[in-house]
């Protein structure tokens, strides 16, 4: 039986070289939003090459994710590949958020902070990473299995990724944004899972967070429709149990009222002329 998390001691903000831009949001209390949903082909090229670089810090650090290791460590691999690949970690500094990518084990939503917990055997660990270059950001996450994981949260983690992918292939042009949440929560449905409403995908760009919402779930109210030139993020959370969550007092991490397991996937994508294109593929 795994044991419910508690906070760790998270250690000193990681430095980032002077020649690497930063976002403009770095050291003030909020940052700016709102932008065009629809990016020039000039953004939409940038946003390749922030989206590739997210991906493959994302591939780095799941590389290192094993029994013993501890979720600072995994910030460390995941901030020294970007500040390599001259990029900055969005989150750092993101309304003071302390750290260069999230960590959420087991019952954690989202936005978990690394900090010196231990990962154990049977762990099942998100982690959620940004870069910033050239202008624009690349958005990306992926769950993890730590060591052997039990058969019940294996499958969440495969179907959780299997929801992200099938509302990627639904994005299409003149359809609309809603087509997302629908087929999203119409597949975890099957499963008997919880499909989490409060935290959702969103609008990125020049902006990590542009002010365009993207549901995970069926709101037949959302009267957006899908344009070539989009951009935004698809990042479904699913869980075992409630959907219903607690805020640590960090203001950061959330996690499930009854403490059962969930599991998040994240990508960037774009709307084509004829579908979507994943801008976070390695």
């Amino acid at each position: 039986m795994t044991t419910v998390l508690q906070p760790g001691r998270i250690s000193p903000t990681r430095k980032v070289p002077a020649h690497i831009e930063r976002p403009e949001y770095v050291g003030k209390k909020r940052p700016k939003t709102g932008e065009s949903d629809v990016k020039s082909p000039e953004i939409i090229e940038r946003m390749r090459i922030a989206g590739r670089i997210a991906a493959q810090a994302l591939q780095e650090v799941g590389k290192h994710v094993a029994p013993g290791v501890t979720t600072d460590e995994l910030d460390r691999i995941g901030h020294e590949f970007l500040l390599d690949h001259d990029a900055y970690p969005s989150t750092l500094g993101y309304r003071g958020y302390p750290k260069s990518l999230c960590t959420s084990i087991n019952e954690v939503i989202c936005h978990g902070i690394p900090d010196d917990t231990v990962l154990n055997d049977g762990d099942i660990v998100n982690v959620d990473i940004t870069a910033f270059i050239g202008g624009v950001h690349g958005d990306t996450d992926a769950t993890f299995l730590v060591g052997e994981v039990d058969e019940e949260s294996r499958l969440l983690v495969e179907r959780t990724e299997e929801a992200m992918n099938r509302a990627i292939r639904a994005v299409a042009p003149g359809r609309q944004l809603n087509v997302v949440g629908r087929v999203i929560e119409a597949y975890a449905k099957r499963f008997g899972y919880g499909v989490v409403r409060d935290f959702t995908g969103h609008g990125i760009g020049t902006t990590f967070h542009s002010g365009l919402m993207v549901p995970h779930y069926d709101d037949p109210s959302l009267q957006v429709t899908l344009l070539p030139g989009m951009t935004f993020t698809i990042e479904p959370m699913l869980t075992l149990g409630t959907i219903d969550y607690d805020m640590w007092a960090d203001g950061w991490t959330a996690v499930t009222k009854d403490r059962k397991r969930t599991a998040q996937f994240e990508h960037t994508i774009l709307v084509t002329d004829s579908g979507s294109e994943i801008l976070t593929a390695p």
